[in-house]
């Protein structure tokens, strides 16, 4: 019975420091899905490669949503044609390099700032290597699950053997491109390879045709759903939390959480397991402070965000298994990597 009470109000307190955090965010994330136009956004973006990845993992400052709203936000970027290494930096950074996860980290770890800072950092670097490495693949499509793939703009080619009489390749006219296509009113051609799927429809475009009360009306939806699938994550998370601190062997948690091995791998595999959101993760960290090393806390709060059951959920509905795991394998080594240095040298 005292176990059952220290648990419940281990359970409140988590759920009660994490809340605030949480609804923040989804509000902020609607706000700006609602209102930037992300049209602009990828015509802005650098075309090479290791830049690209660089400023795709840095554009959650524009987007701060967790790992539960970054998939949405990175299917529209793919399917407006944006690169493979800036649409998986910040496939991969935005959940942890915004400035409400950058907040509420602060808030837990206030007494240990080299663990905000090296969260950012160690999130930042890895994010823009996976994406770097992704640019190998010059088109992402075969990675790509079909739908995804299909919605994408396609580029143009030409007929083979199109070539004016002086020598010169001339423009291929549109009725002798593939692809599907309408005449306007003015009796132009409109390629249609640009269309996407109702889900990936951008608000930017959106809201230049529709009313203010549409816009709030969807801004409204938008947070309400996000709100309920996330608050469901944190409520069973922190239940996770509170169990495990009370019910747990204290022998087992103290063996596993000193090792300088083992306490790196049993908190990525926690990480994983949890799925906790990115909002509120550096609470439930914070719960494990006195049983394990700052180098395996950094470890969960810079691997679960990327990687975890939910987001792999997610990942799912965007690629396809195998870049599922390409994704999974690289952010599980460069993590362990770079938080095995920095307990090397802590």
């Amino acid at each position: 019975m005292n176990q059952l009470h220290n648990a419940f109000t281990l359970f409140l307190s988590l759920l009660v420091e994490a809340l605030p955090f949480l609804l923040l965010g989804v509000l902020f994330s609607g706000l700006l899905l609602l209102f930037v136009d992300e049209r602009k956004l990828t015509n802005a973006l650098p075309r090479n490669p290791l830049l690209g990845a660089f400023v795709g993992s840095l554009i959650g400052f524009l987007f701060p949503v967790c790992e539960c709203g970054n998939v949405p936000v990175a299917r529209r970027l793919i399917t407006q044609g944006v690169s493979a290494p800036v649409a998986i930096g910040f496939l991969l950074a935005a959940p942890t390099v915004n400035p409400i996860v950058i907040w509420a980290t602060w808030t837990a770890f206030r007494d240990q700032p080299e663990i905000v800072v090296l969260r950012v950092i160690f999130s930042l670097s890895i994010a823009t290597i996976i994406g770097w490495v992704f640019s190998a693949q010059a088109d992402l499509r075969p990675l790509l699950q079909t739908s995804i793939a299909n919605s994408m703009p396609t580029p143009t080619k030409k007929p083979r053997g199109y070539w004016s009489e002086s020598g010169q390749e001339e423009p291929v006219p549109a009725l002798l491109q593939s692809g599907t296509f309408l005449l306007s009113g003015s009796g132009q051609t409109i390629r249609m390879d640009a269309a996407t799927l109702p889900m990936t429809a951008t608000v930017g475009t959106t809201k230049s045709f529709k009313s203010v009360k549409y816009r709030l009306g969807l801004f409204l939806d938008n947070s309400v759903q996000e709100l309920r699938e996330l608050g469901a994550v944190l409520i069973v998370g922190s239940a996770i939390a509170a169990i495990i601190q009370v019910t747990a062997p204290r022998e087992l948690i103290l063996s596993l959480g000193q090792g300088p091995i083992t306490s790196i791998v049993a908190m990525m595999v926690l990480a994983a397991v949890v799925s906790i959101c990115s909002t509120v993760d550096s609470f439930f960290a914070l719960s494990f402070a006195s049983a394990f090393t700052p180098a395996s806390l950094l470890a969960f709060l810079v691997f679960g965000p990327m990687i975890d059951l939910k987001a792999i959920g997610l990942m799912l509905s965007i690629f396809k298994s195998r870049a599922v795991i390409y994704i999974f394998a690289l952010a599980a080594q460069l993590t362990f990597l770079f938080t095995l240095i920095y307990q090397m040298i802590y």
